[in-house]
């Protein structure tokens, strides 16, 4: 919502409100002044004087996504776009998308609790998870430090997964309040920063490991002489606890399966998905998406080209005949995917990371085909998604600093 610029000074207790005859004089000249070039000058399109408002997807002045804007007095919601036909059997008429929440830095992960009804999502640079409540909307800190947590999710018994750029590890809170970590190591090496996992109902976690928390900004870089730090000048244990602060990058990307039994394998490398991302399981599981992204700290190879690849997967739990599912190009332009889930019609709800291409930034829905068939426009650009609510058929989007949500006709595939 665009906000009036505000003097302190002008409702200052000590402030002059007197206004002197110059300063009078002086306004009226230049408001004169500004009718008689006001034709010369409409076409010139001069940047304002003025803070710029944010910028808004369809209309100017910028439209208000929170339940305080004005309705859009539209049947469908305009920022929410039909690209094929299949999609109107998925957009919900009189359902506007609205924002639930503004104030995070870099916001990831929102994943929802049917029991408790409430979608927990990441603030990673302020080290935090946040709660937003269904019954009242209240947005409260849920869990701090969150050790940079990044991807969220719920398993098929409740529990919360949650992966850590700082701990470099995936950890799993317990029913009983408790917390267990599912996996830290590979082959004696340990992990990058676990990014985004999903749960498999035969008790097995899948999750990605680029290298995008070794960062200050979303965690903490390698210790002197790693990758992300090679110089060694950046001091990785400034703000973080004892434990923390001392790893260095050991091991390429990849994406990995946590079986029941706690055996951790390596189901595709950086030859077949680098810096692997968000993923999802198609409804029948017999199908995995893996978001590639770009370059991240410490990369040696060419890094990943803003798209997804899908995979079968056998009965063995391995993956096979990966191949190129989509490159994000959409009427020219790069609408980079991050987080991904299905509906329970497989269809792919991905999040859009277009840069300052406004209005591609959002989310983009694909057929499992491939074929882009809708879009959702945001003002900002989104890095994840999650479908909740009680019937979970609604659509949580993690956009930059803000939360988002629309109703949509159909229900996510998977819990979380």
């Amino acid at each position: 919502m665009a906000q009036e610029a505000y003097d302190p000074g002008a409702d200052s207790p000590t402030s002059d409100h007197r206004v002197s005859r110059r300063r009078m004089l002086t306004s009226v000249g230049a408001a004169v002044g500004a009718a008689v070039l006001a034709p010369r000058l409409a076409g010139a399109q001069t940047p304002p004087s003025g803070p710029m408002a944010p910028p808004s997807t369809i209309t100017q002045p910028p439209r208000d996504f929170t339940p305080r804007g004005a309705p859009t007095t539209y049947f469908t919601d305009p920022d929410v776009l039909t690209v094929e036909p299949a999609f109107n059997g998925l957009r919900q008429p009189n359902a506007p998308i609205q924002r639930l929440w503004t104030g995070a830095a870099w916001m990831e992960g929102p994943a929802w609790c049917a029991q408790g009804r409430y979608l927990v999502f990441s603030d990673i640079p302020n080290n935090r998870q946040m709660r937003w409540i269904e019954d009242n909307g209240h947005v409260s800190v849920f869990r701090a430090p969150s050790n940079n947590s990044n991807g969220n999710t719920f398993d098929y018994q409740g529990r919360q997964l949650s992966c850590e750029h700082i701990g470099r590890r995936v950890v799993r809170y317990e029913l009983d309040g408790s917390a267990t970590v599912i996996a830290s190591m590979f082959n004696g090496k340990r992990l990058n920063s676990p990014n985004d996992i999903v749960p498999h109902p035969d008790g097995s976690y899948w999750f990605t490991d680029p290298p995008y928390g070794a960062q200050l900004y979303e965690g903490t870089v390698d210790a002197a002489g790693g990758p992300a730090n090679v110089a060694g000048r950046i001091n990785p244990r400034l703000g973080q606890p004892p434990e923390f602060g001392s790893y260095k990058r050991e091991l390429p990307t990849a994406v990995y399966r946590v079986d029941k039994n706690g055996t951790l394998t390596q189901v595709a490398g950086e030859d077949l998905v680098p810096d692997p991302n968000g993923l999802c399981f198609s409804p029948d599981f017999k199908k995995l998406y893996v978001v590639s992204t770009g370059k991240g700290p410490g990369d040696t190879h060419a890094g990943g080209k803003g798209d997804m690849y899908v995979f079968d997967v056998g009965s063995d739990n391995k993956l096979s005949g990966g191949k190129l599912f989509s490159s994000f190009m959409v009427d020219g332009v790069k609408c980079g995917p991050d987080g991904v889930r299905a509906d329970v019609d497989g269809n792919l709800w991905c999040a859009s990371n277009a840069g300052r291409n406004v209005g591609y930034s959002g989310v983009t829905i694909w057929t499992p085909q491939g074929q882009l068939i809708g879009r959702i426009r945001l003002p900002e650009v989104c890095g994840n998604v999650s479908f909740g609510g009680p019937k979970r058929n609604r659509l949580f989007m993690a956009a930059s600093q803000s939360l988002y949500a629309v109703y949509t006709a159909t229900q996510g595939a998977s819990p979380g």
